[in-house]
């Protein structure tokens, strides 16, 4: 069974930083397409960034120069690392495998 779990949400202050990241049990991380997708309150879920598993990376075009991803595959794990964030950031944050797995979110709340 494959398992996703995320972890490094929390509060911040506007134009603060976090780093989430999640770990992948089960499965073959390394042929996994990874990525992290948000959905805010009232909102529908939305799309970050991705990495495939050679690590070419893409990013919604709202997040480039803010938001990264980067894997390591020995590690089973995937990170998303996030700069200059705002209270529009605030969402739950959660990893896929592209294979019908996804975590179960992590929540980030950004305010001061």
């Amino acid at each position: 069974q494959v398992q996703l779990v995320e972890s490094g949400g929390g509060l911040v202050q506007p134009g603060g930083s976090l780093r989430l990241s999640c770990v992948v049990s089960g499965g073959f991380f390394s042929r996994y397409a990874m990525g992290w997708y948000r959905q805010a309150p009232g909102k529908q879920r939305e799309f970050l960034a991705s990495i495939s598993p050679g690590g070419t990376t893409t990013y919604e075009d709202a997040m480039k120069g803010r938001f990264t991803i980067f894997r390591d595959n020995p590690k089973n794990t995937v990170w998303l690392q996030m700069t200059s964030l705002t209270p529009e950031d605030t969402a739950v944050y959660y990893c896929t495998n592209y294979d019908n797995f996804w975590g179960q979110g992590t929540q980030v709340t950004v305010s001061s």
